[in-house]
């Protein structure tokens, strides 16, 4: 059982360390925001960068309206943001219908770049032209065994654990990695203030 858990700890330790730098860059490459999202450092992610906290935003609050982003980052009471909110990186175009908070939900662009990136491969994730359903996720990412020249090809992870389409837990496990990667927090930890990742 040890064995196990120290093989699915260095599996998300592997994710976490990928996704951290690819957040950055399709944060940086799709939002263009000054300072540009630092792959390196973390402190520079959070609600302290527009971009980052912009996506990390509860998708019923306007992250554009300047009393909401104070709000935010004081943890001013009606501000704080917790695991019962769903940020507005989980939708489609980023934002949500206030009448129905299903639709949309779970097809933003960075959720299913990230998905591929730690299922099928990080060079599939750049063939991600915009939000979608994500049904195709898997499907279009199995690859012959073999190269043209004949060569053996590394298998990936959907290949590998036999994974045939998209997972409820497998979506819970890539949206709490991007929410991760788009935080300042520099260490793993199930409770980040007060959101409870578990919970969430």
């Amino acid at each position: 059982f040890n064995k196990l858990r120290q093989g699915a700890d260095s599996a998300r330790g592997d994710d976490t360390s990928k996704l951290k730098a690819l957040v950055s860059d399709w944060v940086n490459r799709e939002f263009k925001p000054d300072p540009p999202v630092d792959s390196d450092d973390k402190h520079s992610r959070g609600f302290t960068n527009y971009a980052c906290g912009m996506l990390l935003c509860p998708a019923e609050l306007d992250w554009k309206d300047p009393v909401v982003r104070a709000g935010i980052r004081d943890r001013s009471e009606g501000y704080i943001v917790t695991d019962l909110s769903f940020p507005a990186y989980l939708y489609e175009g980023y934002t949500t219908n206030p009448d129905d908070l299903e639709e949309g939900l779970f097809k933003s662009k960075i959720l299913l770049q990230s998905y591929k990136a730690v299922f099928t491969s990080p060079s599939s994730a750049k063939h991600v032209e915009g939000d979608g359903d994500g049904a195709d996720i898997i499907e279009n990412n199995r690859r012959a065994r073999r190269s043209s020249s004949g060569l053996k090809v590394k298998k990936h992870v959907a290949q590998i654990i036999k994974m045939k389409k998209v997972t409820p837990r497998s979506i819970a496990y890539i949206v709490c990695q991007v929410r991760f990667a788009l935080s300042s927090i520099t260490s793993w930890r199930s409770v980040d203030g007060d959101f409870d990742y578990v919970q969430f």
